[in-house]
């Protein structure tokens, strides 16, 4: 049996024994049809996800998307849209009760920012938190993304460690009276972003405890922290009460829940558990391509959300 159509009978046998509705849609192949049935946590596909079944236009994006069952979506580039846009995007969400789940605010992987005193880092710093502020009070997003730059091989880490705490609490004093989070984001240095400062839960949680202030959170990326550290139910429960936002893809390869190694179905149900009614973004690719693919990728999410 080839991979594709192991995975597909897989899931679809999946969906069946879990009573899913729209299974039957999903086994017809050619499209997918309103489900009324809502997930039981914020998956958010990106914006681009469905663009074989929903095309290019962002706000079709988000009809499919509600249509399927999903409560939130994530837009990456979100700061780059148009202002209009962006007011567009938000007024179509709120018709539909969605969540926008984090937007990246500042993620240069190639520059010591945060972990260097340089006085024009700080200023472009305090410009860039300005701009999320913006964004912020267009769209209503309620958290952005921050990931602390290049680590620094001629400084003792320690230092840069310091410097990484002073500059977030500048950051978080300046969007603190607008609502908006930041959520730090640990990335893995073995498979996809090596030299970066930040690859650990437990760094990020120790970095928001001495920052110390209800701005600082962490983006828990259950990709990058399968690689990096593993163990990621008990990270979940350490740094709970810092975590703001989920991202979502599997191991090996980036893609659907159920492509990889990690359990997602049973790591899902413990975050229900926990009470959790934050976004949950779906930053991964799809493991087939074209129509198929996006259909298996919902069906995906329909068998890891069965709990």
């Amino acid at each position: 049996m080839k991979r594709r159509d192991f995975f597909r009978n897989t899931a679809f046998s999946g969906l069946a024994l879990s009573g899913f509705a729209g299974a039957n849609t999903l086994l017809a192949g050619e499209s997918v049809s309103s489900n009324s049935a809502k997930f039981k946590l914020k998956y958010a596909p990106h914006l681009g996800t469905f663009g074989e079944h929903a095309g290019k236009d962002p706000i079709d994006n988000i009809k499919f998307i509600s249509d399927q069952g999903f409560r939130a979506i994530f837009d990456n580039g979100l700061m780059g849209k148009e202002p209009a846009l962006q007011e567009k995007i938000a007024s179509e969400l709120a018709k539909r009760d969605m969540d926008l789940g984090p937007f990246v605010l500042y993620a240069d992987f190639k520059v010591k920012s945060f972990v260097t005193q340089d006085a024009e880092i700080k200023e472009m710093l305090k410009k860039k938190m300005q701009e999320g502020i913006d964004v912020a009070k267009r769209t209503g997003v309620k958290c952005a993304l921050v990931v602390p730059g290049r680590f620094d091989e001629g400084l003792e880490w320690d230092y840069q460690t310091a410097n990484v705490i002073d500059n977030l609490r500048m950051c978080c004093e300046i969007v603190e009276k607008s609502g908006l989070q930041l959520v730090l984001e640990p990335l893995n240095a073995w498979t996809n972003h090596p030299g970066l400062f930040l690859t650990k839960i437990p760094q990020a949680h120790m970095i928001c405890e001495a920052v110390d202030h209800p701005a600082c959170k962490i983006v828990n990326d259950i990709y990058h922290q399968q690689i990096t550290e593993g163990n990621l139910i008990p990270n979940i429960d350490k740094a709970w009460k810092y975590i703001g936002a989920f991202h979502i893809g599997d191991n090996p390869g980036r893609n659907e829940p159920g492509t990889g190694e990690i359990n997602y179905k049973n790591v899902f149900k413990h975050i229900y558990d926990k009470g959790y009614d934050g976004v949950l973004c779906a930053e991964h690719g799809k493991s087939i391509k074209g129509k198929e693919g996006e259909q298996a990728l919902i069906a995906a999410y329909r068998a890891a959300d069965s709990f």
